[in-house]
């Protein structure tokens, strides 16, 4: 395992808080500051001309009012889209936000933050080494240090190869067979895995390995104890607030 390693909160809120307010805005960042959480997990990706925005989706039909894929688009463009009416008339008018005004919002919140790598069909190097840069750059230095995360092993590996100090994450569906290999050659220092794929017998040999482990996507109380109590470092939930009660 890498020297480099941050210990995260049991808790994260995913792509802000999802549950309480639109993903990947500054809304959910805010949100989630007002429901006590430390950290947020949230999605970047690039423009066509290469901002670094917060966007899950390949496509912009989903979670703002625009049509076609988001890498069509000129910053400028994107920056004229609604990405709040589709969860709330009570969040109109909320911009998709660039990774830059991210950074500012968790800082204002003393927020730490899971920067996950979202790379549109064919740019996985590129937003790896954009985003990593960006972080390197502007993170603040108040701020524990971001995890970079990806499912895309190409991000990972120019993320690496653009901030080497970040600490990273492999994002997986189920745990694959050859995943110490995989993690060894990407210098990651943890796995994250679909919580649905996950039992104690997974979470003790992960452990064992000398990796941490982290479960997405947790909205269930009885669930995320159970995790926990397995060794489960964090789990990523819309609802944080259902997990510190």
């Amino acid at each position: 395992m890498p020297d480099l390693y941050e210990v995260l909160p049991t808790i994260i809120g995913h792509r802000g808080a999802a549950g309480s307010a639109p993903e990947n805005t500054i809304a959910g960042i805010t949100t989630a500051a007002e429901l006590g959480v430390g950290w947020v997990e949230f999605d970047v990706k690039l423009t066509r001309d290469g901002h670094a925005v917060l966007l899950h989706d390949d496509r912009l039909e989903r979670t703002t009012n625009g049509r076609g894929p988001v890498a069509a688009l000129d910053f400028a463009e994107l920056r004229g889209l609604d990405a709040g009416s589709w969860f709330s008339p009570a969040f109109a008018g909320e911009r998709v936000p660039t990774l830059s005004e991210a950074i500012t919002a968790l800082a204002d919140n003393d927020m730490g933050a899971n920067v996950e790598i979202k790379p549109s069909p064919g740019r996985d190097r590129a937003t790896g080494y954009a985003v990593a840069r960006a972080l390197r750059r502007h993170w603040p230095d108040h701020l524990p240090l971001p995890l970079l995360s990806s499912f895309s092993e190409s991000s990972l590996v120019a993320a690496r190869d653009a901030a080497p100090a970040l600490p990273r994450a492999l994002l997986v569906g189920r745990r694959p067979g050859n995943w110490v290999s995989r993690l060894e050659r990407l210098g990651c220092a943890a796995l994250h895995v679909a919580q649905r794929h996950v039992g104690v017998r997974l979470v003790r040999t992960t452990i064992d390995a000398g990796y941490a482990l982290r479960c997405y996507t947790v909205n269930d109380r009885a669930r995320a104890e159970r995790l926990l109590r397995w060794g489960v470092e964090s789990v990523f939930t819309d609802h944080p607030e259902r997990m510190r009660r």
